[in-house]
């Protein structure tokens, strides 16, 4: 008789073959749960209250067989935070600006391998002040305050940055930095409009600027785009490699939810803003953030604009070790058919 005509042996085999396939099929099979920090707030993860308000995750997994796919929407902000919880493993996309995207893009091209999903905002932030003899960056004085969300790696920092590094020279590169003080908007915000002596100017982002600018006694110096010489990228989602490969229709589904969730913002701005008061009452009317969203400014999109400046200053300044080739490099292959930058 031999081993497999034994019929204690042929159940033995079918166990343990049994066992195997399902430790095969585990191994493969991908995430019921994808999480995703909200980030700081503004009009800049917009696109991501969509997403959680219509559960459009959970929809687009559902039409790719992942019924049980659900996300977990976090309570985190802000670039350090987020950048921590995608390498603590604490986060599957995290959205940020191109600055701090690129920051960790450069730390892990041979570890996590982060990589851009897509663009998802493209909108300007503004420099205002209420002191009349401030025209331009260059007529600011050591003793000047400026707030900012994040001195030397937001946005704003970099862009003034550049500014000072084209108008007086690389030794003057930071020479705005000492006048950076952190804030948050909301705080600004009440610091220009009660006109206290906490900040000189404010870098400020809808929808707060257009609350600032209905002041008389405000105006407005700059703003990044003109420092950037047109719209940039403010916002973008970004993953592991190693997620992607190891759940492609989670990936494809969140990236499906991102590309709905521009699409209802453009088609709809009254609904879109019920959705960012839902998340950010902030004593704002739904009338006032429909109408900002109306603003030829604010961009929602995929495609991606500016990286490449963005990634030249900082690996010129020592920001970022690693200099990408093009930004198709910092971005999986679904971003590279956009007419990007």
């Amino acid at each position: 008789m031999t081993m497999l005509a034994n019929p204690r042996m042929r159940s033995l085999l079918l166990a343990l073959w049994l066992s195997a396939f399902a430790a095969l099929s585990a191994a493969h099979a991908e995430v019921a749960e994808v999480r995703i920090p909200l980030g700081a707030g503004g009009f800049g993860f917009l696109p991501l209250y969509v997403m959680q308000a219509g559960g459009l995750i959970e929809k687009h997994g559902r039409a790719l067989g992942l019924d049980g796919l659900r996300a977990q929407w976090i309570k985190v902000g802000g670039p350090t935070a987020v950048n921590d919880a995608l390498l603590s493993g604490a986060a599957d996309f995290i959205a940020a600006g191109p600055p701090g995207f690129l920051t960790l893009w450069s730390r892990t091209t041979t570890s996590l391998r982060v990589r851009s999903v897509a663009a998802m905002t493209a909108l300007p932030t503004y420099l205002t002040t209420r002191q009349e003899r401030l025209k331009s960056l260059a007529d600011f004085k050591p003793t000047d305050r400026i707030a900012v969300t994040a001195p030397r790696v937001s946005i704003v920092s970099i862009c003034m940055q550049i500014y000072a590094r084209q108008k007086f020279g690389p030794a003057e590169t930071y020479r705005f930095e000492a006048m950076s003080v952190p804030m948050s908007h909301p705080d600004a915000t009440i610091a220009m409009l009660t006109g206290n002596d906490l900040i000189t100017a404010d870098w400020s982002s809808p929808p707060f600027y257009q609350r600032e600018i209905k002041d008389p006694a405000i105006h407005t110096i700059t703003n990044t785009d003109e420092l950037l010489g047109g719209p940039a990228t403010f916002t973008m989602l970004s993953t592991t490699a190693r997620f992607r490969e190891d759940n492609p229709k989670a990936y494809a589904a969140v990236l499906a939810a991102l590309n709905e969730a521009i699409a209802l913002i453009e088609a709809d701005k009254p609904a879109a803003a019920k959705v960012f008061l839902d998340q950010e009452p902030g004593g704002f009317s739904a009338d006032e953030i429909a109408a900002t969203l109306q603003s030829p400014d604010l961009k929602f999109g995929t495609t991606p604009m500016k990286i490449m400046q963005y990634a030249d200053f900082m690996y010129d300044t020592g920001l970022i070790k690693i200099r990408p080739n093009s930004w198709k490099d910092v971005f999986f292959p679904e971003a590279q058919q956009l007419p990007g930058n």
